[in-house]
């Protein structure tokens, strides 16, 4: 069983910059899929972003690119999520998560016509964007 410790969620005006992370525990962030999705209030969840700890690459949402980068730091084994140009649209809770155990129980989470099953995912972080 994986454990997540989500962090940084915050209240930032729109426009504004927001980094939140991921401290993952219980084994190290190899040979996996580990990304961001989100889910506001009424709407479906969403994927952001993500990554192959195989190697290296990423992988974003078509609204988020250009915008939001995905990180991670392997001594604190720790995935990051930097947000800029933060808009009125992004509001949401932010999950990070694994593919990791599956396929029962995953949840289905589309980056534009791509799909990755989460088997693990975190408690969320709530990202408001406001003015």
């Amino acid at each position: 069983q994986a454990q997540f410790v989500q962090s940084g969620g915050a209240l930032v005006q729109p426009g504004g910059s927001l980094r939140i992370s991921c401290e993952i525990s219980g084994f190290t962030l190899d040979y996996l899929l580990v990304g961001w999705f989100r889910q506001a209030p009424g709407k479906e969840r969403e994927g952001v972003s993500y990554m192959s700890t195989t190697d290296g690459s990423t992988y974003y949402e078509d609204a988020m690119e250009g915008r939001f980068t995905i990180s991670r730091d392997n001594a604190k084994n720790t995935v990051y999520l930097q947000m800029n140009s933060l808009k009125t649209e992004d509001p949401a809770v932010y999950y990070c998560g694994i593919d990791y155990p599956g396929p029962e129980n995953a949840i289905a989470v589309y980056f534009n016509k791509s799909r990755v099953w989460f088997g693990s995912w975190g408690q969320g972080t709530q990202v408001t964007v406001s003015s």
